[in-house]
């Protein structure tokens, strides 16, 4: 089944909070069907490109679809021009749509200013840029508003941090609607790594975890999933994020809520699992994994869960 993605384009749009998005549903194979609308033919962005062929705001939009919101440069000015007000007015009127979940909203960056500014964001779980939470806040004072989250989710409208995270929430509804191995085919080739709400079903270590802004825990998550089969000492762990051990298994369970060493033993168990499922022999997939024999793969196989 194939799903419709709008995407509302104002004058000042953030080149890669449509593109980023864009992109990642174009390499989806037809899952996705892309549209560009807004009050304007024709728009400049934030890089000075010129964007033509913009079709008008539709009356409504059909069931199913995905709208999408970009941010802007200069939001604060952008988003009170009279462009973003008919696009907020016709927002409006999606509302009892967009609120009975028969539209997702999709907001990257500035773009949850916008969706705020037109009233879908009273008492919805929401986020986006670090610079614009206080922002956020005031455009919709009865918002429950998160700080410190790449996305979040609420009753069917989706709030991101901004610029990259796009990228990656755009990833994560690809994994919703068309399942992990769609998502993952993608995200290899876009060359990005998943990062994922912590509320989502457990679908492997790859795709968990992420969740955070913690640049220390990012550097030693990069250096695990790049080689999860090397000998990986706790000491040498640490010093990828140039911190202590224990400093670093404190960090690691206050963000994760896992240790260091059963993080880096799924990695292992999936690499394995990658192993077997193209009908490779247990031993070879222990060892490709970083397993020692496959009695130690059976022993983290019963440990760790899936």
């Amino acid at each position: 089944m194939t799903t419709d993605v709008w995407f509302v384009m104002l004058p000042g749009l953030l080149a890669l909070d449509l593109t980023g998005p864009a992109e990642t549903f174009v390499l989806a194979k037809g899952a996705f069907r892309l549209h560009y609308i807004g009050p304007d033919a024709e728009i400049t962005t934030s890089i000075g490109i010129t964007m033509t062929g913009i079709a008008p705001l539709p009356e409504t939009l059909p069931e199913g679809s995905l709208l999408v919101l970009p941010g802007v440069t200069d939001s604060a000015n952008a988003f009170a021009t009279p462009q973003a007000t008919r696009v907020s007015h016709w927002l409006m009127r999606l509302q009892p749509e967009i609120h009975r979940q028969k539209i997702q909203l999709m907001c990257v960056c500035s773009g949850a200013l916008l969706a705020a500014k037109s009233g879908l964001m009273s008492g919805i779980h929401c986020t986006t840029h670090h610079n614009l939470i206080g922002r956020l806040k005031t455009a919709a004072p009865a918002a429950l508003v998160k700080e410190n989250r790449i996305f979040i989710e609420d009753q069917g409208i989706w709030t991101s941090a901004g610029i990259t995270s796009g990228i990656d929430l755009a990833l994560h509804l690809i994994n919703r609607l068309c399942g992990a191995e769609v998502a993952l085919t993608v995200a290899r080739e876009m060359v990005v790594w998943f990062r994922r709400s912590g509320d989502d079903p457990q679908l492997s270590p790859w795709l968990r975890y992420r969740n955070h802004m913690h640049p220390a825990i990012h550097r030693v998550q990069d250096a695990l999933t790049a080689e999860p089969q090397k000998a990986w000492p706790l000491v040498d762990i640490a010093a990828q994020a140039h911190i202590s051990p224990r400093h670093l298994t404190r960090l690691f369970q206050q963000h994760l809520g896992i240790s260091v060493r059963d993080y880096l033993e799924k990695l292992r168990l999936a690499v394995a699992e990658q192993w077997l499922l193209q009908g490779r022999g247990v031993e070879q997939a222990a060892m490709a994994a970083g397993f020692s024999s496959p009695r130690q793969l059976h022993r983290a196989r019963q440990r760790i869960p899936s």
